[in-house]
């Protein structure tokens, strides 16, 4: 499939300039992403796949809250689960997310400690 400025390679595809649907779904994963408690749940999967019970404790939300808030991210896809026994275990999509969400964390450690900035 060519890409919009020519070429035909699968990684040209995240080079191009987006398209409305991109725009869209890109700012739908922003917007479940603005809830602190979200963004807490993604970033600590980027350390790993979990149950509940650990982002539970490490959120310091209730287990149902945890639930809820995980339900929507794999309803959205940005997560996918697993049973594993009794647990239903939690694992994050892609490789795109977890460096989006620590590339996130980044930036506002910057602007939290002052550290300077860079590439």
């Amino acid at each position: 499939m060519p890409g919009r400025h020519g070429s035909s390679t699968a990684s040209d595809a995240h080079q191009l300039t987006p398209g409305t649907s991109e725009l869209a779904a890109a700012a739908s994963v922003f917007s479940l992403l603005a809830d602190p408690t979200r963004l807490h749940l993604v970033w600590l999967l980027t350390r790993g796949e979990s149950d509940v019970t650990a982002p539970a404790a490490a959120c310091g939300a209730a287990r149902p809250a945890v639930s809820q808030h995980l339900a929507k991210l794999r309803l959205a896809e940005l997560v996918r689960s697993r049973k594993d026994g009794r647990h239903v275990v939690y694992t994050l999509t892609d490789g795109h997310l977890r460096r989006l969400v620590v590339e996130a964390i980044s930036h506002a450690n910057h602007q939290v400690t002052g550290e300077p900035w860079h590439d």
